[in-house]
């Protein structure tokens, strides 16, 4: 797998990144802000992630995705260490990440690769979506934010 920066002007995948966040509108808007990276397989986009700036200490991974077929290969745990890489390459001492109460896999993923909790944000999901995400059979409600330290 090869993990790659967006070209300037090359459009990105836009159904892969809709499988971790179901508004274009908010994709778009931190697309517009932060850098896009893809992972390919044999000529084929199989992963993507957005890193976004938040401070001069902080980044965030705003989206991560693996799609379906790929999933549970380690191709998820390549993008958090590709992105923890650039971050730290970019002179960044903290990376953020969030997901659902309801993202069960995630959340292990993200622990077993260094994050931590660090916040959680109540009601975010009925806030910025219009309808419910059913997840794991549970209504994602909250945003659980962790981070990882440098």
């Amino acid at each position: 797998m090869d993990i790659r920066l967006l070209a300037k002007g090359e459009e990105p995948p836009m159904e892969l990144l809709l499988e971790a966040d179901p508004s274009e509108k908010l994709i778009r808007l931190y697309l517009a802000e932060g850098h896009c990276y893809v992972a390919e397989l044999d000529g084929r986009v199989i992963g993507v992630y957005v890193l976004l700036p938040l401070s001069e200490s902080a980044a965030e991974i705003k989206n991560i995705a693996v799609a379906e077929m790929e999933r549970g290969k380690g191709y998820g745990n390549r993008l958090i260490e590709h992105a923890l890489d650039e971050a730290r390459k970019a002179g960044f001492r903290h990376v953020e990440i969030g997901t659902g109460n309801s993202s069960f896999a995630q959340l292990a993923l993200y622990h077993k690769c260094g994050f931590r909790m660090k916040s959680i944000d109540r009601d975010f999901f009925t806030r910025n979506y219009p309808e419910p995400i059913i997840e794991n059979g549970l209504e994602c409600r909250d945003m659980v934010r962790l981070e990882f330290t440098f």
